[in-house]
């Protein structure tokens, strides 16, 4: 067997140097010799864990060179060469030492407060360093990364958030704070699950789930379960974890990254004069720390580099991002010092990077994957997938290459008016003017049992209806589209020479899979509701529709329905019918002919005004005023008029929501979900810009459409627009505006005057207008 003195001079200088390092951390008045096998003290009896400790590696050292040195020599070697494996296993000695050290370490490292109170001076330095700057650190992406990136998700669907941050009633109830951590954890799940099919396989299903961290025991729980369990007070993190069905509650060296809810960080948003605090930024460090620690620890294989850790900051509108990176080897594992020694690590070997806090949820909660907020809390969690899974299968570079063909399609596409139906024949796609902000992704579970479930009316057939007192017939005259639904002009059987648009609505058993038969249930249901409600309170008025009937089509055949109510089995039973009048072309139509000049925009102006101003007497607003719900009444008198119709979105009561319209939706009903005073008045500012030959931006996002408005009202681009066909319809934009937005009432009945002295009628203005 070898002994010390076997062992090549260079092989005792690094065992001296090691046992050395060892004896320092024994207590005073203990020592060894290189040379000696026994221990030496001052009390010979003592017996301390740190010499215990130091016995049990010396004798693991001694006993590793020893069947080292039981080899024979190689021939030809030289003794440095034999003792290269000897070497090796006291380096797996030393590292398991530095193990030891850093569990204890990570162990005793649990206290954010303290971290951030240590970090005052180091935060305040740089705060001063950055003078002027915006911020005090760089950001982690740059721009033209980002804008790549975004090329590159432009063919990328992801799905549509089920829970959402109720950011219109924000508050700091637990209620709302409940439902902010479910909506970041399905946030997260749908950002992973799009990236991971979009760049790594559509085949394979995410290795990655996304659990909430509770404070106490530093363990992960799915949101429903923690909130379920009284735990919502404990949680302070949502995570993307790597799937370990060993592991419940998760691993830390399994964690990709952590988002923070903290409310209030959109107080340091772009725009504003705030940066971060050193609060939620210590806490950032805090736990990118950990994790960093407990990659230093782990036994996976990282594809990428693990010593860069993405920290997630985000309330229910606002998110950024705070990048840690820096080697862990160089932090200094004092046990005894764990928060010195990080903030020395901080100072000394590591790169805080904090992106600009940006919106990724817009005011009505939902995610705007497109904008440069989410953006960034994306490509933070790209560059996590790709340390754990490896480089994708399709790179940025690729998906972003065909973002040039892509546009090129849009454009053709833009020009087409395809309507088909799709293979299941209940969703009808349409050709817009802009991506919807909802994709519409087909359910392959919905199975249609048979073609009689579309209602297929042609020009001459028949449709009966049925209301509580009778029966009605109504022959199809024409088929007609607004672009988003299919209506009809019928004349009653009995009176073959009145026009009424008929309306047929959703069956109730079709309103769960299709969005489409929501938009037909305003169209029907809620409408039919609304022209009832103005009937009852005696609201007249030619520039209103008028209801003529409603009920439920008679469907072909018995009739088997029970007599309690309900339906038969029958594809069309209780199917609504909405009948009203009068019947007009569109403004959509008549621009498009090029048939609608000054006098109509003035008389089209008045005549909606009118309608508003009728409406309102009884506190009801329109909320959807758009070129499609205006149409132009030439038959039967002298004088054309104009009706405002599409009521089915009306507003009754606070809770009502106005529909959304990117083009013609006020800027109070896109920010906040709710009609103003001026709303109906400004949303009929933009049909009259539109109608008079303005130009309409094509527009995929809240966020766009006010850019747009904003933009349009400050350098006067519709009133300059308006100005050019009459100076009154260029006042009442202005007048318009300076209402936006505030409690003022609109006042309807001197501009009613104003217009109606502008109205060229054949002879010359006398005819008496009672409605206005």
């Amino acid at each position: 067997m070898a002994t010390y003195e076997d062992l090549p001079p260079s092989m005792i200088k690094k065992l001296a140097k090691e046992l050395k390092n060892l004896d320092k951390s024994l207590p005073k008045g203990i020592s060894v010799g290189v040379n000696d096998d026994d221990f030496s003290a001052s009390e010979a009896d003592i017996e301390v864990p740190a010499v215990t400790a130091y016995k049990n590696n010396v004798s693991r050292m001694k006993q590793l060179l020893s069947r080292d040195f039981r080899r024979p020599p190689l021939k030809g070697g030289s003794p440095d060469q034999e003792s290269i494996g000897s070497e090796t296993k006291r380096s797996s000695v030393s590292s398991s030492s530095r193990s030891h050290n850093r569990k204890e370490f990570l162990s005793r490292f649990v206290d954010s407060q303290t971290l951030t109170a240590r970090l005052e001076d180091w935060f305040e330095l740089i705060s001063e360093k950055s003078g002027q700057k915006k911020s005090a650190f760089d950001v982690p992406f740059e721009l033209i990364e980002l804008q790549k990136f975004d090329y590159a998700l432009e063919g990328v669907s992801f799905q549509q958030l089920v829970r959402m941050p109720n950011a219109v009633y924000a508050s700091t109830s637990d209620a709302v704070e409940a439902t902010a951590y479910l909506a970041i954890e399905d946030f997260l799940h749908a950002g992973a699950k799009g990236l991971w099919e979009a760049f790594w396989s559509q085949d394979d299903p995410m290795p990655f789930s996304v659990s909430c961290l509770y404070n106490e025991n530093l363990k992960f729980y799915q949101a429903e379960k923690a909130i379920g369990n009284g735990k919502l007070g404990g949680l302070c993190a949502t995570g993307v974890l790597l799937n370990n069905p060993r592991h419940p509650h998760g691993k830390w060296d399994h964690i990709l990254e952590l988002a923070l809810l903290r409310p209030g960080i959109g107080s340091a948003a772009v725009g504003s004069d705030q940066q971060l605090t050193l609060s939620v930024l210590g806490e950032a460090l805090f736990y990118a720390i950990r994790i960093l620690l407990s990659r230093s620890l782990s036994r996976l294989n990282f594809s990428e580099s693990p010593n860069c850790a993405y920290v997630l900051l985000v309330d229910s509108q606002y998110g950024g991002v705070v990048k840690v990176e820096g080697d862990v080897d160089k932090l200094e594992f004092d046990v005894n010092n764990v928060y010195n020694c990080s903030v020395d690590w901080i100072k000394k070997h590591c790169k805080v990077s904090v992106s600009p806090i940006d919106r990724i949820w817009n005011k009505l909660g939902n995610a705007n994957w497109g904008d440069i907020g989410a953006l960034q809390v994306l490509f933070a969690t790209f560059h996590c997938i790709v340390q754990y899974s490896g480089m994708p299968k399709h790179s940025i570079e690729d998906l972003a290459a065909d973002h040039g063909p892509r546009l090129q399609t849009r454009r053709v596409a833009r020009q087409l008016g395809d309507s088909r139906v799709n293979g299941h024949g209940l969703f009808r796609f349409q050709r817009r003017s802009v991506s919807p902000e909802i994709v519409e992704v087909p359910d392959e579970s919905i199975k249609i049992k048979s073609e009689e479930l579309i209602m297929k009316l042609d020009v001459g057939s028949v449709l009966w209806l049925e209301d509580s007192e009778c029966q009605k017939g109504y022959l199809i005259n024409d088929v007609l589209n607004n672009n988003e639904l299919q209506y009809y002009i019928a004349s009653p059987v009995k009176d073959p020479g009145e026009s009424l648009f008929l309306y047929v609505g959703s069956h109730p058993s079709q309103l769960e899979p299709a969005w489409e038969d929501m938009n037909l249930w305003y169209q029907v249901q809620r409408q039919t509701k609304i022209l009832t409600i103005m009937r009852q309170k005696g609201l007249s008025s030619k520039y209103l529709p008028q209801l003529s009937a409603s009920g439920r089509i008679v469907h072909p055949g018995q009739c088997s329905k029970p007599s309690s109510g309900g339906n038969c089995d029958h594809p069309w039973c209780g199917t609504p019918i909405l009948v009203t009048s009068p019947v007009g072309e569109t403004v959509v139509d008549m621009v498009n002919a090029g048939r609608f000049g000054v006098d109509e925009a003035i008389r089209c102006c008045h005549d909606c005004i009118s309608a508003l101003s009728t409406a309102s007497s009884t506190d009801i607003r329109h909320g959807d005023i758009r070129p499609e719900n205006i149409i132009h009444v030439a038959s039967g008198g002298r004088h054309p008029y104009f009706v405002l119709v599409g009521w089915g979105h009306a507003i009754l009561e606070d809770r009502d929501r106005p529909a959304m319209n990117l083009h013609f939706s006020s800027t109070y009903a896109l920010q906040e979900g709710k009609l103003c005073s001026a709303s109906d008045a400004e949303s009929l500012v933009y049909v009259l810009y539109f109608a008079c030959g303005g130009a309409l931006p094509d527009l995929d996002s809240v966020e766009g459409a006010l850019q747009w408005r904003e933009n349009s009202w400050s350098r006067r681009m519709i009133q300059k627009k308006l100005g050019e066909l009459s100076t009154l319809l260029k006042a009442f934009a202005d007048y318009v505006d300076s209402l936006c937005g505030t409690p003022y009432p609109i006042d309807y009945d001197i501009w009613l005057r104003r217009l109606r002295r502008n109205i060229q009628d054949d002879d010359h203005g006398k005819e008496v207008d009672t409605s206005g």
